[in-house]
């Protein structure tokens, strides 16, 4: 097998919570020697709970795994110095401090790759670096509400309603490990670096998709729709005798198909219900019949019947179910991690895969605030610091 593809890159990773650092584990998958900087407190994750695991939270744990952790205090001259000269040395710098903040501690771009032209910066950021709203901070759930996803989220007429992990979050992330990636080929064409830039506010609006050009284009609000679609019919969680069932039956072979296995193929004959159009227009009494029905089955019996069929359906899984898996075991999205007393913890696994390298293997557990201090600054700074940053 080879090496991994980012083996011997550097990263000076500035980055706290979970945009940044999700990007920055991304690469460390990857192989690039990730560094990760904290404040002699830590990145403040790391203390969101509980519940925590070896005295860190869900939340670090998910996004800093395969980093080294150095603490050095920006507030104190030594080394704020020392810091600099870690970050001269980084091949790749991610940071995701409100616009300004790295400037005005000589970290900021134009002075970094001054010295370094090589040097690809990402700046990440809850609403941009440009625009009125530029020193606005901003969460996962704030976003959600201001870039309009949370009046798609929920059901018909409900509260609004997040989803439910930080998924802008890791949006914004893979939009800024996308670039770096793009900007670490383009350096191969050119031996120059860039900037880049990127923040939640715009990952999210470019996730509004359909949605987003129904307004544009139509003028249209599209409504809350909660687990249905706003021109597929039937397409929806419906309840079983024992549980939830998704169920996709939007293409008239589909819906054929699912009627049938519900064992009301006289449905076809309904002329309520004969095209899709007739279908979204008249879904309200469409579903009043196909609730009733599918409320006869357990959930595991019509599911194979409409796997037998071809009709796309799942369960609602919970973790128990999703870590259980078939699938999840045999894409290898269940791995370890070694801590470093030696033993293993259990890791999600990287939704990518290559055939030349096995991107999981050799894996690490997340560090402990730290840990790696003097055996960062003997690596890349050739030792001689370590009082500096004590």
């Amino acid at each position: 097998m080879q090496d991994k593809p980012l083996k011997g890159v550097k990263v000076a990773d500035f980055t706290r919570l979970f945009a940044g650092p999700f990007c920055t584990m991304l690469l460390a998958d990857l192989g690039a020697d990730v560094v990760k900087i904290e404040a002699p407190e830590g990145d403040p994750i790391r203390h969101q709970g509980p519940p925590f695991y070896d005295e860190k939270s869900m939340g670090f744990l998910a996004v800093n795994r395969n980093k080294r952790s150095v603490v050095l205090n920006a507030k104190d001259p030594e080394q704020l110095a020392v810091t600099r000269r870690l970050a001269e040395q980084a091949d790749i710098i991610v940071e995701n401090f409100r616009p300004g903040v790295m400037d005005r501690m000589g970290l900021g771009y134009a002075e970094l790759s001054a010295k370094n032209p090589r040097l690809v910066y990402a700046s990440m950021s809850g609403m941009g670096a440009t625009g009125p709203l530029r020193d606005k901070g901003a969460f996962d759930l704030t976003i959600q509400a201001e870039a309009g996803f949370m009046s798609l989220t929920g059901e018909p007429d409900g509260t609004p309603i997040k989803l439910g992990t930080s998924v802008f979050d890791l949006v914004c992330g893979q939009y800024a490990l996308s670039a770096i990636l793009t900007a670490l080929y383009q350096r191969e064409q050119t031996g120059k670096g860039s900037h880049i830039e990127t923040s939640l506010f715009e990952g999210l609006v470019s996730y509004l998709v359909d949605a987003g050009l129904e307004w544009l284009l139509m003028g249209n609000l599209r409504p809350k729709w909660g687990s249905e679609h706003a021109s597929n019919v039937p397409y929806k969680a419906f309840k079983a005798a024992d549980g939830w069932i998704v169920i996709g039956a939007a293409v008239q072979r589909l819906y054929e198909s699912f009627v049938t296995v519900l064992g009301r193929a006289d449905l076809l004959e309904d002329p309520r219900f004969t095209t899709m159009r007739d279908r979204v227009s008249n879904r309200v009494e469409l579903y009043a019949i196909l609730d009733a029905e599918v409320a006869k089955w357990p959930v595991e019996e019509l599911a194979e019947k409409l796997d037998t069929a071809n009709v796309p359906c799942a369960p609602v899984n919970t973790m128990e179910g999703v870590f259980k898996h078939p699938q999840t075991l045999a894409r290898d999205m269940l791995v370890k991690a070694r801590k470093p007393d030696g033993t293993d913890m259990p890791m999600i696994g990287s939704a990518i895969k290559f055939d030349n390298f096995d991107i999981s293997a050799d894996w690490k557990a997340p560090p402990a605030l730290g840990a790696h201090t003097d055996e960062v600054l003997a690596d890349w700074l050739n030792g001689g610091t370590r009082r500096a940053a004590q």
